[in-house]
């Protein structure tokens, strides 16, 4: 009879454990020589750093990807970015699919918590289905970017396409356009339609989230057929980009062309959940807009997107069960459904996790570096919603701020709850319970 094995990894350890493997082999490969433009070694704390910004597809960064990076760094950036997108146990089940294994019960249930899908049954199917229109989405976007970026760069365009595309759609935020001016990110494209559409719809569809996909893509436009969690995400996601859109129209780009004003406002709107691009420059928007994009940040995206943050679907709960208690209704509801009580203790949680992370990690940079707390819970919120934009104090920080930044990152990728389960997963449920109370809040 054999022995069973005495520890066994839960589906939220090998996530866990998943992605600090691939940044650690992301950090090696970008120390060496031949992946900087200089040949020389870049230290190991930059590298770090790179490599978590890349696999939590967040986009801070302390170089200028463009000029410090060689075409090996930069390749090497994106295949980092591709996987972090598409989730670490997304392509470990792809490569197992493609050499014939089969996948049990155990991985399953990994890949179900993986890709936030509602049940276990089919999810090797929707792994196909979504690593598929991953690569084909990112294949459209950086042909129809191609002619503009070979007719501003030459041959170099078409890689210019291809990383604006993969980027773009896995929300990362890294860019090329450092030959422009460094840390310009797509400043020199805010007028222009075509790179301005096709980056936002490329962000929009990777935040949207996979499960999503699955009922645009089979449901078509046949919206009451969708799950609750995809009309959910498809309402906020529109709330999401229209009103701070109205916000950046009529109060922050007055003074530009009316096309020029309209395209900055939606970008702006858009961008900041979680991708990371921008087409103005950051420090000249005022105090309050600055607070909405903070706000924009920490919200993310979907659930199972490429998208970072406390996700959509958390402020809806957290909203629906405020309504609730206006209302003096017993459940939260939403969409003519109640809510299930545990989603509504998840939210809170999420929602005290991320505001407690953020608060906390930019009173320690700000104490630190000696800056601005504004500026440095700006930076926190970049790290912790994996967006990636930034007020240009990254690559200034000491060590010890780069470390709490490459911490909110992680825990901004692979989520608050992940990283709760992985450590107390093991925890046996109590089979009692305390006496009830009662106690007086607000």
């Amino acid at each position: 009879m054999g022995l069973k094995p005495k520890f066994k990894l839960s589906p939220f350890q090998i996530i866990l454990l998943g992605f600090a493997a691939v940044i650690f082999i992301g950090t090696v490969l970008l120390i060496l020589p031949l992946s900087s433009s200089s040949r020389e070694v870049t230290r190991f704390s930059d590298a770090l750093f790179t490599a978590t910004s890349a696999v939590c597809v967040t986009g801070l960064v302390v170089f200028d990807t463009a000029t410090h990076w060689s075409l090996f760094g930069q390749i090497v950036i994106l295949l980092l970015i591709q996987t972090g997108g598409m989730g670490i146990v997304t392509v470990a089940t792809l490569f197992a699919l493609a050499s014939g294994r089969k996948i049990g019960l155990s991985g399953r249930d990994t890949i179900k918590e993986a890709i936030s899908a509602p049940d276990i049954g089919g999810v090797t199917k929707l792994t196909r289905f979504l690593v598929k229109r991953f690569l084909l989405i990112e294949l459209l976007g950086a042909l129809v970017m191609l002619p503009v970026f070979c007719m501003d760069f030459g041959v170099r365009g078409i890689w210019m396409a291809i990383f604006h595309s993969v980027s773009a759609f896995c929300n990362a935020g890294f860019d090329l356009m450092g030959s422009v001016g460094e840390f310009s990110s797509l400043t020199s494209y805010v007028s222009h339609p075509l790179i301005n559409l096709t980056i936002l719809l490329l962000i929009v569809i990777g935040g949207i989230g996979f499960v999503t996909w699955e009922d645009v893509y089979t449901q078509k436009w046949r919206i009451g057929k969708y799950r609750m969690q995809s009309k959910v995400i498809l309402s906020m996601t529109g709330i999401l980009i229209l009103l701070p859109a109205l916000y950046f129209f009529f109060f922050e780009f007055t003074g530009m062309p009316l096309g020029e004003r309209i395209a900055a406002s939606l970008f702006q709107s858009i961008t900041p959940r979680t991708a990371g691009f921008n087409t103005v420059d950051l420090t000249q928007i005022s105090e309050g807009g600055s607070l909405l994009l903070i706000a924009l940040m920490l919200v993310g995206g979907a659930p199972g997107s490429t998208a970072g943050g406390m996700k959509t679907t958390t402020i809806a709960v957290l909203f629906a069960c405020a309504l609730s208690v206006f209302r003096k209704k017993e459940n939260a509801e939403l969409i003519k459904r109640r809510i299930d009580d545990n989603t509504v203790k998840h939210a809170a949680t999420i929602f005290l996790l991320y505001l407690t992370l953020f608060l906390a990690g930019g009173a320690l940079i700000a104490a630190i570096e000696g800056l601005p707390l504004p500026t440095c819970l700006y930076e926190t919120a970049s790290a912790i919603g994996t967006v990636g934009l930034s007020l240009g104090i990254t690559p200034t920080l000491h060590l010890s701020s780069k470390i709490i930044l490459m911490i909110l990152m992680f825990f901004g990728r692979v989520g608050g709850l992940t990283l709760i389960y992985a450590t107390l997963g093991n925890a046996k449920k109590p089979t009692s319970k305390l006496p009830l109370d009662k106690i007086t809040v607000g």
